[in-house]
């Protein structure tokens, strides 16, 4: 992806799966939990299991479970919002209850999870405990950090971020995909 200024600074990315040029923001997405990425190649072959969706880990004693989620920032000085494409773990309990209903439009509940993505700007962000609320429709589920959680990006999830801000995070993605 790149970014461009147009004379009315508007900001523009040429999309590097589609190819196209967009005018909205791309979405900040993860596309392994953190727990995944850390693997080393072996490791991943070996123990893990990775789609689009889901993800689990599987450790001589236990199996770790993680799920896509979204995340959508508020931006304080303007009309746009900052979506991320998280991961969270969730126990095996409601790891198997959003599995076996993935593919149903109208379930509609909440799970506890464990957001599992680092975002670069905050340092470790792994383990901020969330609700994790799924979606009739079939999108991906929304996550809430817990507010009482006592973090930066907790703060700033209720906050607001300002523009330039949410643009700095949006390039130094593209510039870490390079």
């Amino acid at each position: 992806m790149f970014w461009k200024r147009k004379k009315n600074k508007s900001t523009e990315f040429k999309c590097a799966k589609c190819g196209q040029v967009h005018s909205e923001w791309p979405a900040l997405a993860f596309s392994s939990p953190a727990n995944y990425h850390n693997l080393s190649d072996d490791e991943k072959s070996e123990i893990g299991k990775l789609d689009t969706d889901f993800c689990e880990i599987h450790y001589e004693d236990q199996i770790d479970r993680f799920i896509r989620v979204t995340l959508t920032q508020k931006i304080n000085d303007a009309c746009e919002t900052l979506e991320y494409g998280l991961w969270v773990s969730l126990s095996e309990k409601s790891y198997s209850d959003y599995k076996s209903n993935f593919d149903n439009e109208n379930h509609e509940t909440g799970y506890f999870g464990w957001l599992c993505s680092n975002i670069s700007e905050y340092g470790n962000t792994s383990s901020i405990p969330c609700d994790v609320m799924t979606k009739s429709g079939n999108d991906r589920p929304e996550i809430f950090p817990h507010e009482d959680f006592d973090h930066p990006f907790v703060r700033d999830y209720y906050d607001g971020i300002n523009k330039k801000e949410a643009e700095k995070r949006i390039n130094e993605m593209i510039k870490n995909m390079k």
